[in-house]
């Protein structure tokens, strides 16, 4: 008679001589109660603190969430929302931009929804914004999202935004925008007005004098603090700022900026509003002979695939949008849940290549 041992002995090999095929072991998942035992408080604890009841301290919810983290529970969506009338869904609104910035956010988004065990549900609009907006913020709602995220790049979006009265926490992702002092709606973004002084403040530091803005549209928040990081950071230095355009972010745009300034005089420095701004310009100054950067440094703002490999390659301001996604979604949720969180704006970084050299004297 056989006897029972390790899986794939001889003993356990059957009369026909075939082996069964092996069973791949399932690990089972961890639950509301094994998280109570790690965390030190009861069943009912930690369902308040997932549920977002008001009746936990602040310490207490704090060693839950530690515990959630450490055992790798995830919330039953589906029970959730049986007990709580809660979807565990975020919604999104966007306006349906191709542009980088809020393309690049929107994935990102997404993303860290999922990874914080929230699905999304995404909304997008268009003007006038008055009516979509409202539109798209009431469907959100009706369909029971714990909170919703708007990607408002463009001025006229958030100020129909902030005319919404929603029943859920709101954020506006709007670059340089104060919250409005609603507890219930407020904002988060990346500091690109520091990321557009640091740009800057890389030029002078270069020893350069005249640094010209070739920037993006004033109707998108974007646009108004690069140039405000632009204009703080020459002041600063007591330099005057130079030459500025407003442009609509494309490089053919950009590119016919370059030949104006190729006829008018070329400066010193610039500080382009976006990697598609910089290339355009790079393009027109090539064709025209002018060099880059022996005659002319210039810097973008993304830090877009590909920055690394124009000729020359790109100085430019690197956005973290996965950084800024993460953030949000932890913003939003903790308003969901009643935890304070840190709002402070995801810092940008420079990448410093060789489209920038210092100033040629004499």
């Amino acid at each position: 008679m056989a006897k029972a041992g390790a899986e794939g002995t001889a003993e356990n090999v059957p009369r026909g001589g075939h082996r069964p095929a092996r069973v791949a072991s399932v690990r089972r998942k961890p639950s509301i109660t094994d998280v109570a035992q790690v965390a030190g408080v009861s069943y009912q604890t930690v369902s308040r603190v997932i549920t977002g009841s008001p009746s936990v301290s602040s310490a207490t919810r704090a060693r839950v969430l530690e515990a959630i983290a450490e055992v790798g529970y995830r919330r039953n969506k589906a029970a959730t929302a049986l007990v709580t009338n809660r979807s565990t869904t975020i919604g999104i609104v966007t306006d349906g931009s191709p542009r980088y910035g809020p393309v690049a956010t929107l994935l990102a988004l997404e993303s860290a929804a999922r990874e914080a065990g929230y699905g999304s549900a995404v909304v997008g609009v268009k003007e006038p914004y008055d009516r979509t907006v409202p539109e798209a913020m009431g469907s959100l709602g009706d369909t029971g999202v714990d909170g919703i995220i708007v990607i408002a790049p463009l001025r006229a979006m958030a100020t129909a935004v902030r005319k919404v009265h929603a029943d859920v926490p709101v954020e506006m992702i709007a670059a340089g925008v104060s919250s409005s002092g609603r507890e219930r709606l407020f904002t988060f973004s990346e500091n690109q007005e520091l990321g557009a002084r640091m740009a800057t403040q890389h030029l002078i530091d270069l020893g350069h004098r005249d640094i010209a803005h070739v920037g993006g549209s004033l109707a998108w928040f974007d646009g108004r603090v690069r140039k405000r990081g632009w204009e703080s950071a020459l002041r600063e230095a007591d330099l005057t700022p130079g030459f500025y355009a407003e442009g609509d972010w494309s490089p053919l745009w950009a590119y016919r900026t370059g030949l104006r300034l190729v006829r008018e005089g070329v400066p010193e420095a610039i500080f382009a509003a976006s990697d598609h701004t910089a290339l355009g310009l790079i393009r027109a100054f090539v064709e025209s002979g002018i060099r880059v950067p022996q005659d002319v440094s210039v810097v973008g703002f993304d830090d877009i695939e590909g920055c690394d490999v124009f000729l020359p390659p790109l100085t430019t301001v690197r956005q973290d949008f996965p950084a800024l996604a993460q953030a949000s979604i932890s913003v939003l949720i903790g308003s969901i849940e009643g935890i304070e969180v840190d709002r402070t704006p995801i810092p940008p970084a420079l990448v410093i290549r060789n489209s920038t050299t210092e100033r040629r004297r004499g």
